[in-house]
């Protein structure tokens, strides 16, 4: 299979990013595994993209940290070459509950990496995408930012919210320079990610096709965005949610 390009992924040792990892591993890309604690898991994640024939660098990296982006992309270019994508997907809940019983500090560092290290990465991404002729950002929102998520998250839906909005301007900024921006705005999927592991069975009879979603799902739809198919698709909020 002829490469693709290098594609860094933010939040790529687990759940949904893990399997955009091996989903694009199957496609050509060589990928950047952003990772923020959990090494072996990176390193099990990086095993898989070597295994599919794909060149693969694993990087600690904290995305609302801007010096830590720099390292995370100047790795990328040194290990694999210059980054023709991005899957901004690294996230934090924060606290869960009525928004009355939120703590702040939660809060702000739930807003710290779903929204500045979403902004971080973008920037740094189009600044070398712009410098190497084009590429692809895809941004992980939340089917959330629509639902407004009352009673559990309503600060992570709205940082989704913002998420969508950075897509949209942010694709029309950048158009010209041969760079497209969309996102995928997953509904509830079956990852570690939630504080009730049983919370995707005990939301699916909401969601019209009874059931959560698998990263696999998801995955598809991210490999889609950075393809060639998808040309002429920019500022996109791709809905994955089963209906909902």
């Amino acid at each position: 299979m002829d490469r693709t390009g290098v594609t860094v992924v933010t939040g790529g040792s687990r759940g949904i990013g893990a399997a955009v990892c091996a989903r694009l591993a199957a496609e050509g890309h060589d990928v950047v595994v952003g990772y923020r604690s959990d090494a072996r898991a990176a390193d099990r994640v990086a095993e898989e993209v070597r295994a599919a024939g794909r060149g693969c660098v694993t990087v600690a990296v904290d995305t609302s940290d801007e010096h830590a982006v720099d390292r995370l992309f100047d790795t990328a270019a040194q290990a694999l070459g210059p980054v023709t994508g991005l899957v901004n997907n690294a996230g934090v809940s924060g606290p869960v509950g009525p928004l009355a019983e939120a703590d702040a500090a939660g809060m702000r560092r739930a807003l710290e990496v779903n929204v500045l290290g979403y902004l971080l990465c973008a920037r740094r991404a189009v600044r070398d995408m712009a410098a190497s002729g084009g590429g692809a950002v895809v941004n992980v929102s939340s089917a959330a930012a629509t639902l407004g998520s009352p009673g559990e998250y309503v600060h992570y839906a709205a940082a989704k919210g913002a998420v969508d909005t950075l897509t949209v301007g942010l694709a029309q900024e950048v158009a010209e320079q041969g760079i497209r921006v969309n996102a995928v705005a997953p509904g509830t999927v079956w990852t570690d990610f939630h504080l009730d592991p049983q919370r995707p069975a005990r939301v699916a009879s909401g969601v019209p096709m009874r059931r959560a979603g698998q990263p696999s799902e998801i995955a598809g739809a991210v490999a889609w965005l950075l393809s060639p198919d998808a040309s002429y698709t920019t500022g996109a909020v791709l809905r994955v949610a089963g209906g909902r």
